[in-house]
């Protein structure tokens, strides 16, 4: 019979660690992507209202429409900068939890592969003693119908 794994807790916390770094990997990539949305909106806004004053100032425009299309162009343009940082912190922020979930995997192999062998030690045990009450077994078999040929 099997003795229990040692390391069966260890390996249990690896498993539960290496499930909640998954977890949060998940989060961050829906993070980044959601953030690289929004840049990508804003920038699609951007254009937009780039073309609209582009009509505007075709079909002419006073001085104060224009500097409100400037001024707004100019508003966009540092929420676009905003985003994209934002979006750079974002990408740091998932490699870093790729980093975090390949540690945390490689740690549960290590562990895994340390319960594999275990296991195996185990049964070459259980293998061994088996095999040793066999022949016990056939051992006595024989003894016992050897001294039955005799009489």
């Amino acid at each position: 019979m099997a003795s229990n794994f040692s390391l069966q807790p260890l390996l249990e916390l690896m498993q539960n660690r290496t499930d909640e770094a998954t977890r949060n990997l998940g989060k961050l990539i829906s993070a980044e992507q959601n953030a690289r949305s929004r840049l990508e909106m804003l920038e699609q806004y951007r254009a937009e209202y780039a073309d609209k004053l582009r009509d505007a100032t075709a079909q002419g425009l006073t001085r104060q429409v224009l500097a409100n299309y400037q001024d707004f162009l100019g508003r966009i343009d540092e929420a676009i900068g905003q985003q994209r940082e934002i979006v750079r912190q974002s990408e740091a922020g998932t490699r870093r939890g790729q980093e975090h979930w390949k540690q945390q995997n490689t740690r549960l192999q290590a562990i895994g592969t340390l319960a594999t062998r275990h296991e195996a030690r185990e049964k070459q045990k259980e293998n061994k003693q088996e095999q040793k009450l066999l022949d016990e077994f056939s051992a006595r078999k024989f003894v016992a119908d050897t001294k039955n040929d005799q009489k």
